[in-house]
């Protein structure tokens, strides 16, 4: 992400050690916390503390970049990127999923880095029914302005996790009786394939699609059918056909 669209994209930028360390005590959702290199009194250790115990990302550079990022020109050598919404517990997804008497049905982006593409997921998944959406900490957009603009006001109503290590979650909601499958164009066409139950749905990154290691976590691999002469379909786009055939088998029609 550049340095135009951490400025652009985030909803509220948190500048200056106190500021910074009362956003972490408060338990606002920070995806991003700038350090500056070479900072190592005691206020920023303890800023540093808090942001790894929320699963904050911490990013250490020079004076330059926090100049570029700051507003007030006044961050002290820290400056927080906030969420524009709260993130979700894997236990409130699936407890929204049991208050509605419903099988599980959760979609796993793996390295959506656009956020366009991401607020277009999290629309379409919230209009289908699907009861979240989860995304890795790292190497994907969090949850920006943009994010939240694109989703049409769907990123109010639809929770989002953010996890460290994809596959290991995915392997954790395996052993408690949801199964996996992945969008892929070298996979079964997603007609053939039995898609009903406690699913969860995982669609990869716009350039390398979904990652080897979380790959070898799903049961089955579906492919999209395609007839023209371009050969894959933009990420929001496949996840919507992929999530509509999910919904059409979940109505049984």
């Amino acid at each position: 992400m550049s340095i135009s669209e951490e400025n652009d994209n985030y909803s509220l930028k948190i500048e200056g050690r106190n500021e910074v360390l009362e956003a972490f005590r408060a338990g606002r959702s920070v995806d991003r916390l700038f350090v500056q290199e070479k900072l190592n009194d005691g206020p920023i250790r303890t800023i540093v503390k808090k942001a790894k115990e929320a699963g904050t990302v911490i990013v250490y550079a020079g004076r330059d970049k926090l100049d570029s990022l700051s507003e007030t020109g006044r961050h002290q050598g820290v400056i927080a990127l906030a969420a524009a919404a709260d993130y979700a517990t894997m236990e409130e997804v699936l407890a929204a999923a049991s208050a509605k008497g419903e099988a599980p049905f959760v979609i796993f982006l793996d390295g959506i880095e656009d956020p366009h593409n991401l607020g277009a997921i999290i629309r379409t998944a919230e209009v289908a029914g699907a009861h979240g959406v989860v995304i890795p900490k790292r190497h994907a957009s969090g949850l920006t302005a943009t994010v939240m603009r694109t989703s049409a006001g769907a990123l109010n109503h639809l929770p989002v996790v953010r996890v460290t290590n994809m596959a290991k979650t995915i392997e954790e909601l395996k052993a408690r009786g949801m199964w996996f499958v992945c969008a892929d164009m070298d996979g079964t066409v997603m007609y053939d394939l039995d898609l009903t139950g406690a699913i969860g749905v995982v669609v990869g990154s716009e350039g390398s699609g979904v990652s080897r290691l979380v790959r070898e976590k799903c049961d089955y691999v579906a492919s999209v059918p395609m007839a023209g002469q371009v050969s894959s379909l933009n990420a929001s786009v496949a996840a919507g056909v992929l999530i509509y055939e999910i919904v059409r088998q979940r109505l049984g029609r």
